[in-house]
């Protein structure tokens, strides 16, 4: 994990930096410009400097003064979460203060932008440290910074070195750094207590099991985190083209947005009973993996028809729910990377977020825009019910038709959680394939400070 308390120094305004961080909006780039000298003015106009988005230059100073970093701000009035990322990649190593006000979430970038997942390489063109002079606190921003490389970590962890056994033993390890309690059942032990789950991973070699962390005070409302922990995902003998599979070291990505949040929970101190809960399992091939025309059981009692065994995603988390809402939460919230379908009508940015709770939905919009973290609700059609009836069982896994494949999942999820709790699926992606300043290509956080906002304000 990178030394993120390394990046950033707490120091008054007395302590003088290398250079100056200089945040330019657009509509004040005229005025901006007025009041540079003329070396600078004349950097400026040379590189074309227009204050588009993450556009940076070096400006002069006057004899005898340092240089400064101009950053570019596009149409934003203040930076803003990710606006410091592109400074960082642009200096090189020294000490930094950014001129002007500087919001606590301004820090996230800053701090992203030098996080790297070097695991099984020593980083390219390595660079020197690039510490930032604040005087705020920059606690926060260190906790949400560490969050999100663990999200980013797990998620670009392949499968040979992230299996359930590992995705146990990372819950475990937060367990014990906030004190928590954690539990897991495991292997042929899921077979009676959670068997979806059970059904699910048992083709594997690597056994499924079922992790419960709780923490805090028996008194305080609860609050439910499940997320989905397919730490590989082959389709089972639905088996998915070359192409389809590439990135299934991806689908525990919903296990990881939910650890992560976890963390942020309990390294907050935030005011709630927490409980999270991960069902992890490989959907793999083998003469004992669960086949299409199956029926299988859930902790809830409901039999479920398998029409498709690579919509496996929503099996695992029906026995996670299940076992989530027996705690009856103040709120329960799932993460996982569940639908192609989500991807194609929001795109690979945009978390899909059902919920049937008006109000709680409200909520979410609301954070997700003070968090500067934006998802996008789809609708809970409940007429759809229909379209994944089964003439056998209780319900079936899967649709009839390739229509309304997000929406069809989401219902599925919401028959597993009793009417009366407040609960919100997410449905996202987990992954950045366009690099952009703090983000590169792999693992992403998506909707993860949109929910932090939202259980602070729930649970003040």
């Amino acid at each position: 994990m990178t030394d993120f308390a390394a990046l950033v120094q707490r120091a008054g305004p007395e302590e003088a930096p290398d250079a100056l961080i200089r945040p330019v909006a657009r509509q004040g780039l005229e005025a901006f410009l007025a009041s540079l000298g003329p070396a600078a003015r004349v950097a400026a106009a040379a590189a074309g400097f227009e204050a588009r988005e993450d556009e940076t230059v070096w400006l002069p100073g006057e004899p005898g003064a340092p240089w400064s970093l101009a950053l570019g701000l596009g149409e934003r009035a203040g930076p803003g979460r990710w606006s410091l990322a592109a400074a960082a990649l642009a200096l090189p190593e020294g000490r930094y203060r950014v001129e002007g006000p500087l919001p606590e979430a301004t820090l996230h970038g800053w701090l992203l932008a030098q996080h790297r997942f070097a695991r099984y390489r020593a980083p390219e063109n390595p660079r020197g440290r690039r510490r930032l002079l604040v005087e705020i606190d920059p606690a926060r921003a260190l906790a949400e910074a560490e969050a999100v490389a663990r999200v980013r970590d797990l998620v670009d962890t392949p499968a040979n070195d992230m299996g359930p056994a590992e995705l146990e033993a990372e819950v475990r390890a937060l367990a014990e750094r906030h004190g928590a309690r954690v539990e897991s059942v495991v292997g042929e032990a899921c077979a009676d207590a959670f068997p979806a789950v059970h059904a699910v991973g048992r083709a594997s070699t690597r056994r499924p099991r079922v992790l419960r962390l709780d923490w805090g005070l028996p008194d305080r409302p609860r609050l439910a985190l499940v997320g989905k922990g397919i730490c590989f995902d082959s389709g089972g003998l639905n088996i998915k083209p070359t192409a389809g599979m590439a990135l299934m070291k991806k689908d525990m990505g919903g296990a990881a947005h939910a650890l992560a949040l976890a963390g942020l929970v309990m390294a907050l101190g935030l005011r709630c009973r927490l409980t999270l809960v991960i069902a992890a399992a490989d959907n793999m091939i083998a003469g004992n993996a669960m086949r299409p025309g199956d029926v299988i059981r859930t902790r809830a009692g409901l039999s479920v028809e398998v029409g498709n065994t690579d919509a496996e995603g929503r099996l695992l988390l029906a026995d996670a729910l299940a076992l989530a809402a027996e705690g009856e939460p103040a709120l329960l919230l799932d993460f996982a990377t569940l639908t192609g379908a989500a991807r194609i009508a929001l795109g690979p940015d945009l978390p899909a977020l059902f919920t049937a709770d008006e109000a709680l939905a409200a909520d979410f919009a609301g954070a997700a825009a003070r968090a500067e973290d934006p998802l996008w609700r789809l609708p809970l059609h409940r007429p759809y019910e229909r379209l994944f009836a089964s003439d056998i069982a209780d319900v079936a896994n899967v649709g009839e038709g390739p229509m309304a494949g997000a929406i069809i999942a989401a219902l599925f999820l919401a028959r597993f959680v009793p009417a009366g709790i407040p609960h919100a699926h997410l449905d996202l992606y987990a992954w950045n394939g366009t690099p952009r300043p703090g983000r590169p290509r792999g693992g992403a956080a998506q909707g993860l400070f949109a929910a932090l906002a939202l259980i602070e304000a729930r649970f003040p």
